[in-house]
């Protein structure tokens, strides 16, 4: 017999890591915060026609490059922080906005990442002067897709969000009840103690204290 079942104790169970609100809100802030940063590194690699302009090359970042990158990311940064204070029926909108966002960064990333010259173009439109994109070449950065596996992340991170959030509710409850218990509520524990006096005190004096 383990000394903990010699003293009585009882058993502590510990909640898994996933499960976790604070684990989950974490990982959410860090998918979201990634997706931001990489809107302010360079996305876009552009060679222009030395005859055409002095500067022969420009780059071009990711808030510039897809705007809309940067909104979601926001969007979903402050639907991470709200998470960690939801209820059960805040989390099921909160799951939502996370889709859209997530949804949203990941499109956008991979629409400039697989179409580097439309994304471009009006960078090199104000370089050059003239919308025609001939003799530029426009290479895309890892950035884009990174922005678009932190999308992703922002997605799965909705369905764990209402996977490990249906026992965050279940736990409160438990430990109200706990609470509410003789031996977790001072009140209780009080009234308790004064009753045994009463009935010892009515012992002594020879009465019967059930009667």
């Amino acid at each position: 017999m383990s000394a903990s079942s010699q003293s009585g104790a009882p058993a502590v169970s510990r909640t898994p890591a996933l499960r976790r609100r604070g684990f989950l809100v974490l990982a959410t802030v860090a998918s979201a915060l990634a997706a931001f940063g990489s809107t302010t590194q360079t996305w876009l690699s552009v060679a222009l026609p030395q005859s055409g302009v002095q500067t022969p090359s420009i780059e071009v970042a990711g808030s510039d490059a897809a705007t809309a990158v940067t909104a979601f990311a926001l969007v979903g940064l402050a639907a991470a922080l709200a998470a960690s204070i939801a209820g059960r029926i805040a989390r099921w909108i909160i799951a939502v906005i996370l889709t859209v966002a997530g949804a949203g960064i990941a499109l956008s990333s991979l629409a400039v990442a697989t179409d580097p010259g439309s994304a471009a173009a009006p960078a090199i439109g104000e370089s050059l002067g003239v919308t025609s994109q001939d003799g530029a070449s426009v290479t895309a950065t890892a950035m884009p897709w990174l922005a678009a596996v932190a999308g992703l992340l922002l997605v799965l991170c909705a369905v764990w969000l209402l996977i490990a959030g249906r026992g965050w509710q279940t736990a409160r409850r438990y430990e109200n009840r706990q609470d509410s218990s003789p031996t977790r509520n001072p009140q209780a524990k009080a009234d308790t103690n004064a009753d045994e006096i009463d009935s010892w005190d009515s012992l002594s004096r020879g009465e019967d204290p059930t009667g």
